[in-house]
C-alpha cells in the first residue's frame, strides 16, 4: 500500500500533507493520532497564548503549515478567532509586521517596479489560479473608521487608528483574505495579498532597522497614477478572471480610483462600499425596530454621521439607498442625512469644504457654524446617530440621554475601530437609554444585563458583507462590481436573520453562520450581475434561485 500524501496550496507554496489513514501510513504518525483530536489540541495550544498577538503569531504559522486545519479551527470558532485574525489584533500585528515577520507571504509591488510591473506580477506562484486579491497601500484606515477628525491627517492617514503602516500594512490584505476563505470558501490557492509599497510618511518606521518597506516618503500625484495605472493594466493582464479589492487608501486615492477603475475592471473598495453595505443592512433592521416603537413611516428617519472621512461618506451614500427603498426621490433620500466634522455641522455656507463631502452639504441651513454635538442634534433631531470618527468616548451619557429624549428606540452606531476609539460603549448605551437603544458598533463589545433581559450588541462588521459580494463576483465572472451588487449583498445580509435571531431584536446575525449568509449573499450577489447586464458565466443565468444557491454551495471550499 502506498502513502496517502495529499496536495495543498499555502501562501503560494504547495506543499503535501500526510493524511492519517490507517496502515497506509503507519510509522508516520503517532499511534493514536485522530485527526478531530488534533483540531482541539490546536485549539488548546492556541488559548494557552495569553497575549493576543501571540495567538496571531501561532495562528499565522498554523496556517502556513497546515492551512486544511488553520481554516477548520477558523470556521469552528469564528467568533473567537476572527477577532485574532483581523481586527482588533490585526493593528497590532500591523504595528509589529517588520518586527514579527518569519516568511514571506504576499506579493509585494514597489514603485521602484515602475515600469517593470509585469514581470514582477509574473513571478506569483499559481498565477492561473488567482480569483481574487486585497490590495493596500497601508495609508489610510481600515474597516469601518474616518480619519476626518485626525489633527496629523495631513501628515499620513491612518490603518485601524494606528498611523501610516507603509507595508507592515500587507497584515491587513493577508487577514482580510483569510477572511474570504473562511467566510465564503474562497479556495486559499485564489488569493493574492498585495502591498503597493510607495513609501511611508511614518518616521518611526523610516527610521527602524527592522522596516521591510521602501525608506521613502510616499509619491503622491502624477507619479502615483501613472503607477497605479500601469499595476491596474498589468492585474488585468496577468490575472483575467480576477476581483480586486482596494483597502486602506487614502480618503480622496480612495474615491478617486475607485471612480478610476471600477468600471473598467471589477473592483471594490471595502472602505467605501463594503462599510456601507454592512451598516445599511444592520440599519433596516434597527429602523423597522425604531419604527415600530415609535410609530414613525419609515421613510422620515432622519441620520446624523459624525465623522466625514471615506467612511462616513461612503456609509452615507449607501444608506440613501435605505430611503430609495422606501420609496423616497435620490434628491429626497440626501435630505435626510447630515454630516459632522471637526468643524461641526457640514452645510454650503460654511466656506471651502473637501470634494467628498460637498454632495452631503446642507443648503438649507445658512446660520452660524454650529460645533456642539448637543445643539446638532437638538436642531436635526436624528433618529439615528452614527460615529465613523475614531474619538474615544465622543457619544457621552449627555449625547445618549439627547437621542434617547427625542426616541423610544434610538438608533446608536458607533463605528470605529478598534474599542479604544469607540464613539461609546455598549454598557453606556443601554445604561443613558434605560435599554432601549439599537446598538451596532466597529468592534465587539460584551451582551449586557439590563434588568431580567440580556441585550445583545450588533457588530457592524465588514467580513458579513465582502466575502459574500467576492464570492458571487467571481462565480458570475463579473466585469464590473456595482452599485447594485453592493446594494444586493446587503439586503441579503438584512434578510439573513432567523426568527429566534428576530425575536432577541438582533440587528445582525450570529456569525458563526457566516458560511451560510455569505451564500446567500453570493446568490443575491449573482442575480444583481445579471440584471445589470455584467456577468459573464451565462450558463447561471439559466439557474433558478434554489439551484443557483446549491451551485454556490458547492463550490465553497471546505477544509
Amino acid at each position: 500500500m502506498t502513502i496517502v500524501l495529499t496536495p495543498y496550496w499555502s501562501n503560494g507554496v504547495q506543499k503535501l500533507k500526510v493524511q492519517p489513514t490507517g496502515k497506509a501510513n503507519r510509522g508516520l504518525v503517532p499511534p493514536a493520532f485522530d485527526p478531530a483530536i488534533h483540531v482541539q489540541r490546536a485549539l488548546a495550544q492556541l488559548r494557552s497564548k495569553d497575549k493576543p498577538l501571540e495567538k496571531y503569531i501561532f495562528l499565522s504559522g498554523l496556517k502556513h503549515d497546515d492551512a486544511p486545519l488553520f481554516y477548520k479551527l477558523c470556521l469552528e470558532n469564528m467568533s473567537e478567532i476572527t477577532p485574532i485574525i483581523y481586527t482588533p489584533t490585526v493593528g497590532d500585528a500591523c504595528i509589529q509586521f517588520s518586527h514579527i515577520y518569519r516568511r514571506p507571504e504576499g506579493l509585494y509591488v514597489s514603485i521602484k517596479d515602475k515600469g517593470q510591473i509585469k514581470q514582477v506580477i509574473a513571478n506569483w506562484p499559481k498565477i492561473h489560479e488567482a480569483r481574487i486579491s486585497v490590495v493596500t497601500d497601508g495609508e489610510q484606515i481600515s474597516g469601518l473608521l474616518s480619519s476626518d477628525f485626525d489633527l496629523s491627517l495631513e501628515l499620513g492617514s491612518r490603518i485601524l487608528g494606528l498611523g501610516d503602516l507603509g507595508v507592515n500594512g500587507m497584515g491587513i490584505s493577508i487577514g482580510k483574505l483569510s477572511l474570504y476563505v473562511a467566510g465564503a470558501g474562497i479556495r486559499p490557492e485564489s488569493t493574492v495579498p498585495i502591498t503597493v509599497d510607495l513609501g511611508t510618511n511614518n518616521e518611526t518606521f523610516l527610521n527602524d532597522p527592522f522596516y521591510l518597506g521602501l525608506r521613502q516618503k510616499r509619491i503622491t500625484g502624477p507619479e502615483m497614477d501613472e503607477f497605479m495605472d500601469e499595476f491596474m493594466h498589468e492585474m488585468s493582464m496577468a490575472f483575467p478572471k480576477m476581483m480586486i479589492q482596494f483597502e486602506d487608501f487614502s480618503t480622496d486615492n480612495a474615491f478617486r480610483y475607485l471612480e478610476r477603475y471600477r468600471r473598467k475592471y471589477p473592483v471594490f473598495n471595502d472602505d467605501i462600499q463594503g462599510t456601507g453595505a454592512v451598516v445599511l443592512s444592520g440599519f433596516l433592521n434597527a429602523a423597522q425596530l425604531s419604527s415600530d416603537a415609535s410609530g414613525m413611516p419609515m421613510s422620515e428617519h432622519r441620520i446624523l454621521f459624525f465623522g466625514a472621512g471615506s467612511a462616513g461618506v461612503g456609509v452615507a451614500t449607501q444608506l440613501m439607498s435605505f430611503f430609495t427603498l422606501q420609496g423616497l426621490s435620490v434628491e429626497e433620500a440626501r435630505s435626510r442625512i447630515w454630516l459632522i466634522d471637526s468643524q461641526g455641522l457640514v452645510y454650503d455656507g460654511r466656506g471651502r469644504l473637501a470634494e467628498h463631502k460637498k454632495y452631503f452639504s446642507r443648503k438649507d441651513y445658512n446660520g452660524p457654524p454650529m460645533t456642539n454635538i448637543l445643539d446638532i442634534i437638538d436642531y436635526v433631531k436624528p433618529t439615528a446617530l452614527l460615529g465613523l470618527s475614531t474619538i474615544s468616548g465622543a457619544f457621552t451619557p449627555e449625547v445618549i440621554q439627547a437621542m434617547a429624549a427625542i426616541n423610544p428606540r434610538p438608533i446608536i452606531f458607533p463605528l470605529s475601530n478598534p474599542v479604544r476609539l469607540s464613539e461609546c460603549s455598549f454598557a453606556d448605551a443601554v445604561k443613558y437609554t434605560n435599554g432601549n437603544v439599537l446598538f451596532a458598533s466597529g468592534s465587539p463589545f460584551p451582551e449586557q444585563q439590563y434588568g431580567d433581559h440580556i441585550l445583545y450588541p450588533g457588530q457592524g462588521n465588514n467580513m458579513y458583507i465582502f466575502p459574500g459580494i467576492g464570492l458571487g463576483a467571481i462565480l458570475a465572472r463579473a466585469s464590473q462590481v456595482t452599485d447594485s451588487m453592493v446594494e444586493a449583498s446587503s439586503l441579503g445580509l438584512a434578510n439573513s436573520l432567523t426568527e429566534d435571531e428576530r425575536a432577541l431584536d438582533l440587528l445582525y446575525p450570529r456569525v458563526e453562520r457566516i458560511r451560510e449568509i455569505s451564500a446567500h449573499i453570493a446568490r443575491q450577489v449573482i442575480r444583481a450581475a445579471q440584471k445589470a447586464g455584467v456577468d459573464r458565466s451565462e450558463a447561471l443565468r439559466k439557474m433558478n434561485d434554489a439551484e443557483l444557491l446549491a451551485f454556490v454551495k458547492r463550490k465553497m471550499w471546505k477544509p
